[in-house]
């Protein structure tokens, strides 16, 4: 098997376990389910994953893999309009979804009642207010270090309270309000 197929397969792997975990929690993840759902042997999902929790394991480094790309600078643009890219990223049509939105909510779950995923979802959260910070920082270069993490904490909890919100059904002006507060607390004047 040459490595792009070897890649391919896992992405599938995962995918299923990420669909399975958004329209049935934990509980509709088993390595049967999630090789019917990836359309492969049960033996592939087996040879690479040893059992459930390798599978949960995997599918939140890829949910972190992919926080980390919503925070990724992008050096083709000058830092305050990497910063306000960022801070749109997370109001993006696909992540507004109810699928999407739902395995949000299965994976804080499964992080406050399993101590391995919770130090997965606790490391990966620190990485995106980091890169979050970064940017701030670099849009802000006269605010400390600890006042780019501040910021970038509250900008959490609105990002969050968004996504929670358009759970009820999007709407738009709502999520728009959220996306210039954001920006308002990330761009404030020094305190």
């Amino acid at each position: 098997m040459n490595p792009s197929e070897q890649v391919g397969r896992q992405t599938r792997i995962l995918e299923a376990v990420l669909d399975l975990l958004s329209r049935h929690g934990i509980s509709g993840v088993n390595m049967r389910a999630v090789a019917r759902e990836a359309g492969v042997a049960l033996g592939l999902v087996n040879y690479y994953y040893e059992d459930k929790s390798s599978l949960i394991r995997a599918a939140l480094h890829r949910m972190d893999e992919h926080d980390l790309m919503l925070v990724a600078p992008d050096p083709a643009s000058p830092p305050d309009e990497q910063l306000r890219k960022a801070l749109r990223r997370v109001a993006a049509a696909e992540l507004l979804t109810t699928r999407y939105l739902s395995l949000r909510l299965h994976l804080w779950a499964l992080a406050q009642a399993h101590e391995d995923f919770a130090l997965i979802n606790a490391a990966a959260f620190e990485r995106y207010l980091d890169g979050l910070a970064t940017l701030i920082g670099n849009a802000k270069p006269e605010l400390s270090r600890d006042e780019c993490r501040e910021r970038a904490a509250d900008i959490v909890v609105v990002q969050n309270g968004m996504w929670l919100t358009a759970l009820l059904g999007v709407d738009n002006a709502s999520i728009q309000r959220s996306i210039a507060r954001t920006e308002q607390i990330a761009f404030a004047a020094s305190r």
